[in-house]
């Protein structure tokens, strides 16, 4: 469905659920999806990804948030509603990572907003699209519509969802295009991964047959010192999976968010 859009397991424990529309429906779809993750995987974090998510849906963008938090609290406010999250015994515990980036917009950009705001779990990306409003539509002479954003929405503390957008608690800034093509495929390998010579590469070798799990936190600063981004005009495809290799994770983003959920995960 265009709500849950795409649903795996990483590494065998990281449960990623990709959100494409905030929109009615979307906390019980989360939930279902989430559930049958959970009954055929010993789960240890969830990679949320609003990344490209848009919708103005605030009541469903609420809901799903609740699904991760265990006391009645204010969640978030807009025009004269208040949503609330409800007390549950089955709430969702485990360390949560919410991507976004530039095109995270409205309702998503609240969705994202809230699980920080409840302390649930970390945001990493870029900056939001800052059209977390209530929008007013004005019809022109020509017969256009004109949407106006009247009313900011605001988190449970009262303070507005900014307009310059949600700023991230990592950020991890690649172009648009790699981020494109990593959103597509996050096996796909940069090309300077597959040709760097430089003993300091992340590979640690020239010899790119080596398999490798997938980066950890201190190459992923090397890469970050070396000024290097997955940037380069082109993308090798992905490696061929044989039987005794496991494919190697390239998206910076969803790396990092397992990095961040393996190790907040408390057992």
């Amino acid at each position: 469905s265009n709500l849950v859009s795409q649903v795996s397991v990483f590494d065998g424990a990281f449960a990623y659920l990709r959100i494409g529309k905030i929109e009615s429906g979307l906390s019980d779809a989360f939930k279902s999806a989430y559930q049958k993750l959970a009954a055929t995987n010993k789960l240890k974090g969830v990679v949320l990804d609003l990344r490209y998510a848009s919708g103005t849906d605030y009541a469903a963008a609420a809901q799903t948030a609740d699904l991760f938090i265990k006391t009645e609290q204010p969640l978030l406010q807009w025009s004269d509603t208040m949503a609330r999250s409800t007390a549950k015994t089955d709430a969702i515990a485990l360390p949560v990572a919410v991507l976004v980036n530039h095109q995270t917009s409205g309702a998503a950009e609240a969705l994202a907003a809230m699980v920080r705001e409840a302390q649930i779990g970390l945001v990493l990306g870029t900056n939001t699209a800052g059209q977390a409003s209530v929008f007013k539509e004005f019809s022109l002479k020509d017969g256009q519509q004109l949407k106006v954003a009247s009313v900011p929405v605001k988190l449970a503390n009262g303070k507005e969802i900014p307009a310059s957008g949600v700023k991230p608690d990592i950020e991890i800034a690649v172009s648009a295009r790699a981020e494109k093509a990593f959103f597509q495929n996050p096996y796909r390998k940069p090309k300077y991964l597959a040709t760097s010579t430089n003993p300091n590469n992340l590979n640690g070798t020239a010899d790119t047959n080596v398999p490798r799990r997938r980066l950890n936190e201190a190459e992923l600063v090397r890469l970050q010192r070396q000024g290097l981004t997955p940037d380069q005009e082109y993308f090798d495809e992905p490696s061929p999976v044989t039987e005794s290799t496991k494919p190697v994770l390239h998206d910076p983003a969803l790396v990092r968010a397992i990095v961040h959920a393996e190790s907040a995960f408390n057992p």
